[in-house]
């Protein structure tokens, strides 16, 4: 088991000057959690605490790297991080900026930790929506479990969530590798995977992509798009897609298999991305 390689903050976990602010916190996956939730809000989550973010809040989302995160937090409130801010006063991120931001607490204690990219059952009923979460070696059970570090008592209430957050399903978050495998076998229907109006095989490749990525360290942002990733089902690739899935279905076993795929340029990351939400190439610092 490979766990050494995801227990330092590396590229865009790596909080960097700012790393001395993740010091000192508690040594708990579950309190760690809390503290991501107690500086960040959710962008399309802000009016259940009866926040309406200005367009200088929203800009926030496109922040990629924990260093500027946590800069930003501090600029806003310059408070230990585990003294909860009111949720106005909150970075916007979402999810994957809970999940790397909890990862790099984490991996700052030593912890092994990665960010995952997928699906999660438990937002929409019938719908396994685009998400992402913490994934954590833990030395008591000896494997890997999900943390849902997004997920506070008010979107517990708000979702109806009946498992724990700490120790999330695999039937619940499926890992979009996992989702690509299950609808190409047939056992899934890939018009339920996706978000707003973006569903179907090509934007389960895309998240395939991105969770190959932050296997090899490079959290993008749920809306970058490069390489491989496609707009429609008849441009995939889908036997180079089939080996991407059947690499991150187990990342540790096939560890050699997907730093070697990284170098691919369908894979690895580049300099410029293009920013889907922004509608415009975007650099990545």
């Amino acid at each position: 088991m490979n766990t050494d390689a995801f227990r330092a903050p590396i590229s865009m976990s790596d909080a960097g000057a700012k790393a001395a602010l993740l010091d000192g916190l508690p040594r708990d996956v579950g309190r760690l959690a809390e503290v991501v939730q107690g500086v960040l809000i959710h962008e399309h989550i802000a009016p259940a605490y009866g926040v309406t973010l200005s367009a200088e809040q929203h800009k926030q989302a496109h922040v990629r790297g924990v260093e500027k995160m946590l800069d930003c937090i501090t600029r806003q409130d310059s408070r230990p991080l585990p003294q909860a801010r009111p949720p106005a006063a909150r970075v916007v991120g979402v999810c994957r900026h809970f999940t790397l931001l909890h990862v790099a607490m984490l991996r700052r204690q030593g912890m092994a930790a990665r960010a995952r990219c997928g699906f999660g059952a438990y937002f929409e009923k019938g719908k396994f929506v685009d998400h992402w979460v913490t994934e954590y070696w833990n030395e008591r059970a000896q494997r890997w479990l999900l943390v849902d570090a997004q997920l506070d008592q008010r979107q517990r209430e708000l979702f109806g969530i009946a498992f724990d957050p700490l120790d999330v399903p695999r039937d619940q978050f499926v890992v979009a590798g996992d989702a690509w495998r299950l609808c190409r076998s047939g056992k899934a229907d890939p018009g339920a995977f996706g978000i707003l109006d973006m569903h179907g095989l090509w934007f389960i490749a895309g998240n395939v992509v991105r969770d190959v990525a932050a296997l090899n360290n490079r959290e993008m942002l749920p809306w970058d798009v490069w390489g491989a990733m496609a707009q429609t089902d008849s441009e995939l690739d889908l036997p180079f897609i089939d080996r991407l899935a059947e690499f991150s279905h187990a990342p540790d076993r096939h560890f050699g298999d997907l730093r070697a795929i990284y170098k691919d340029k369908r894979v690895a990351v580049p300099s410029t991305v293009f920013n889907a939400v922004l509608n415009r190439p975007d650099p990545v610092h």
